[in-house]
Parts: C-alpha cells; sequence; structure tokens
C-alpha cells in the first residue's frame, strides 16, 4: 500500500508484527542471520544507525519469512544492495578499488559472507559516507523484491509546522495516481490532467480541474500511449522541495501557459478527510464515499446507511471507492458481508500454494439493497479485496475504472535492531476466484472513465451511470 498521497494513504497498510533482537557487537553481526522474525515487545526506541548487522537482518528476515521467501534466488537482493551502494558512492563524488561486486554461487549463507566482506572493505575506505550507505544499500534489498506491499520504514520526517490533516506537495491530484507511479506507470491512458485542486501552489497558481498537463519540467507524460516516469515529480514527498514546471492547456479557452510550482505544506479541507460520508441521492438512494478501509470504518459505513434509511425506503446503494487507498482486510471482509453470506472472499496462500481463506462474518445483517460500486486506479490493497469480492461474488455491480492492481498481500511489520520497521507480505493475495489481482487490478463492470472536460464542468459520468443502473 502507495504504496497512494490522500488522506486514504495514511490507512493503507495497517501493521501487526515485529521481529526483534539485541544489537550485536560488531563481531557478532555474522550471527544475525539466524536471528528469526518475531513479534515486538512493547513499543520501538529512537532509531539508531543502520549498520551491516541491520542490513543482514533484513537479508535473513525476508529470506526466512517472506511469502515467496524460500525460492527467491539471493543474489537478486545482493547485487541490487551492492548496485545503489556503487551508485551512492558515484553520486558522492567517491569511489574506492574495493567496490567490487563478490562472484556469487546461489549458496545464499556462502553469499552473504561475500557480500558483507566486499561491503566492509568499501566502507571501511569511506566512514563518513557509511551510515548513508547502509541506508542506500538496504533500501535498494527491499526495492528489489518488486512487491507494493514491501518497504522498509526508516527516518520519518515531517515538515515545520506540520499539523494532523496537512497535505504535502504541489496541492494538486491527476488522473495518473500516486499509486501507479510507485507501481506501473504505464497502466494510464491519455491525456494527463488535474482531477483535483486541493490547494497549496496549485491553487495559488489558479489551476483547476480539466486543466491537461502537456509536459512536466519539459519531459511528456506520456510517448506512445504509455506513461512515463515524469510523472512521479506531480507527487513529491517531504523533504523534496525542488520547483517542478508545467506546461498547461484549458481546453474551454484554448490557454496554454507554464508555471512553476514549489512543493510545500497546505491546508487540506477537512471535510475531505472523513474517512465515511453519506448523503441521499434521489430520494431513495444511499450515497456512501470511504476513503479507506480503518478500524471500525465497514460499521461508519452501516450506520450511515441505516440513518438514510430511516422513514424511507431505499432502492439501492452508491459505495463510493475512488482514492481509497486500503487498509484493513478484515473491513474489508466485514463490508462485504452486508451484502452476501457464506461465501470465501479472498485467498492468503504461500508460494507452494497452501492457503488460507477470508470467509463472509455472517454475523453482519444483510441490507438486502443493490450495490453499486464507483472504483478507479487509486482504489488499492483492502479496497480491491472488496472490490473482487464484490464482483466474484456477484454482491454488486463495479462502475468506474479498473482498480489499482496494489494487492500483493496483508503486510506484516519487523522491527530490525536499530528500530526501524521492515514490512512485507508473509502471504500472497487471490481473488474469491482465485485470480491474481496483484498488478492487475478489478476491472469494472461498467467502465466509465473521466475525461478534462468532466473534470471542467464538475460532472461525475460514474456516479451518473451508476444512479441510472439503479434505477432500471
Amino acid at each position: 500500500m502507495t504504496l497512494i498521497r490522500t488522506a486514504a494513504a495514511g490507512l493503507a497498510l495497517l501493521l501487526a508484527a515485529a521481529c526483534t533482537a539485541p544489537t550485536p557487537p560488531r563481531s557478532e553481526a555474522s550471527a544475525a542471520a539466524g536471528t528469526a522474525c518475531a513479534r515486538p515487545q512493547g513499543p520501538a526506541g529512537a532509531e539508531t544507525a543502520t549498520t551491516i548487522g541491520v542490513i543482514e537482518q533484513a537479508y535473513s528476515c525476508i529470506l526466512g519469512t517472506y511469502y515467496s521467501g524460500a525460492t527467491l534466488d539471493a543474489r537478486v537482493l545482493l547485487t541490487a544492495g551492492f548496485v545503489a551502494l556503487t551508485q551512492e558512492l558515484n553520486r558522492n563524488g567517491r569511489d574506492v578499488p574495493e567496490a567490487t561486486m563478490p562472484a556469487l554461487t546461489g549458496d545464499r549463507k556462502a553469499d552473504w559472507t561475500a557480500f558483507e566482506t566486499a561491503y566492509r572493505k568499501t566502507t571501511d575506505q569511506v566512514p563518513d559516507l557509511r551510515e548513508r550507505l547502509a541506508v542506500v544499500t538496504l533500501e535498494a534489498i527491499v526495492a528489489a523484491l518488486g512487491d507494493n506491499h514491501a518497504r522498509w520504514a526508516h527516518d520519518v520526517k515531517r515538515p515545520p509546522d506540520y499539523y494532523d490533516g496537512d497535505g504535502y506537495g504541489l496541492g494538486l491530484e491527476a488522473n495518473v495516481s500516486g499509486s501507479q507511479v510507485d507501481g506501473d506507470p504505464g497502466v494510464a491512458l491519455p491525456p494527463l490532467f488535474v482531477t483535483t485542486v486541493q490547494g497549496g501552489a496549485a491553487q495559488a497558481a489558479g489551476l483547476r480541474p480539466g486543466d491537461i498537463i502537456e509536459s512536466i519540467d519539459a519531459s511528456v507524460p506520456f510517448i506512445d500511449g504509455k506513461a512515463t516516469s515524469a510523472i512521479a515529480a506531480l507527487y513529491p514527498r517531504y523533504p523534496q522541495a525542488r520547483p517542478v514546471g508545467l506546461r498547461l492547456l484549458r481546453q474551454s479557452t484554448g490557454r496554454r501557459w507554464t508555471v512553476t510550482l514549489k512543493p510545500g505544506l497546505f491546508q487540506r479541507d477537512l471535510a475531505g478527510l472523513q474517512v465515511v460520508r453519506s448523503k441521499l441521492l434521489d430520494d431513495d438512494i444511499a450515497y456512501v464515499r470511504m476513503r479507506g478501509f480503518a478500524p471500525d470504518s465497514a460499521n461508519r459505513v452501516l450506520k450511515a446507511i441505516s440513518r438514510l434509511r430511516t422513514g424511507r425506503t431505499l432502492t439501492g446503494v452508491i459505495l463510493d471507492l475512488r482514492g481509497n487507498g486500503g487498509g484493513s482486510p478484515l473491513e474489508a471482509t466485514r463490508l462485504v458481508s452486508a451484502f452476501v453470506h457464506g461465501k470465501v472472499t479472498a485467498y492468503q496462500c504461500t508460494v507452494d500454494g497452501k492457503c488460507e481463506t477470508s470467509r463472509t462474518d455472517d454475523t453482519v445483517e444483510l441490507l438486502n439493497l443493490p450495490l453499486m460500486v464507483l472504483t478507479d486506479r487509486s482504489c488499492a490493497s483492502a479496497c480491491e479485496h472488496f472490490s473482487s469480492a464484490v464482483k466474484d461474488l456477484r454482491a454488486g455491480r463495479l462502475v468506474g475504472t479498473r482498480t489499482a492492481g496494489v494487492i500483493s498481500g496483508p503486510a506484516q511489520p519487523y522491527l530490525l535492531r536499530n528500530n526501524t520497521t521492515l514490512s512485507f507480505p508473509v502471504r500472497h493475495h487471490l481473488g474469491p476466484d482465485r485470480e491474481v489481482i496483484d498488478r492487475i487490478g478489478v476491472p469494472p463492470d461498467h467502465y466509465v472513465p473521466l475525461t478534462p472536460k468532466d473534470a471542467a464542468a464538475g460532472r461525475d459520468p460514474a456516479l451518473a451511470k451508476a444512479l441510472t443502473l439503479l434505477h432500471k
């Protein structure tokens, strides 16, 4: 879970386990390879330096616990780590003769020993860079998994004067989301355009929904119909502060102009940060917007529908999951259970095909109402768990666009000895029909994309389609 730059992103992955061990003296570092991942005991302390011992612990933890760790070619991880180390040396205008990748054989222990020897010889020559080299090495090892739910959380910084609910960035959202940029930016259709102006630099510069972004820092957002990595510049993270140049087109007037937006802190619309919002449409349709699968969010959705149902007869429910970055799979299962009973909502499987099932909670009262679910490319993780279950189990229909395909599996956290958190799935997610959703997403039953003209005019074609379907 994106892993996404909206308020939902903060809800995206709810974590629940860890691996700890006392920090060994340097002479005991090689013993860390035998350290098993275990649950933490109490809160983590202050973050300490990342060392080769920490890298080794993470390496061992991944190989022993990650869902495909048993079949991983560990050489891929070590090679990625050493590549990152040498690239960081180059970025700092430094290099040393000892920075040579050792020959690897496929024997995990022997390969680690060879890697550690080369690593120590290299970093001993540049002691002032030792901490930074350790950080980039471990980041690269985790990234080499190619898993959208694997991450190493360390040195988390917030901008000065940050307040809960504040945003950081350019103050806009586009039709290619942060999750797509983090995953596979190729899955999007041109043109690139502004869908929401949240505040900050974008608001100050007068940008509007529907404005087409023709270039980003002089680079085109699409080549041969495929989105490029240039789009990542739209979603800077603190402390990134480099200004971003945009060339824009406003179709309604034909105006073309350029702006330079500087990332910064901005205040969000507090109403937009609510996890669950609801209203009545057409006097008989319950519309509920759900920004994330946070704890108790399923109950909040059901209470909202119950309130709207009081004193009237509802003819359907529209659940808007656009921009929903995910959260708790338990909440996803509980919400599905209000529309169907006695079914499997997902499978969580090991690399050898042994699966656990997530089943509906049949203590949840059925609503017995037709359901339409609005989805887009920002619906990720637990949002895709819910969407695939609705579609496969025929509990409702999906309207909008394909989901993000960011659902490798529920992530578990492991606390490393420097008090940083390594998290990754121990099982892989499959849909109710045992289909792979990760990197593919869930296709809608009714494909209704948003266009720049729709955004500029404030139209919502997916919502309009859902209402039409419910009134048939």
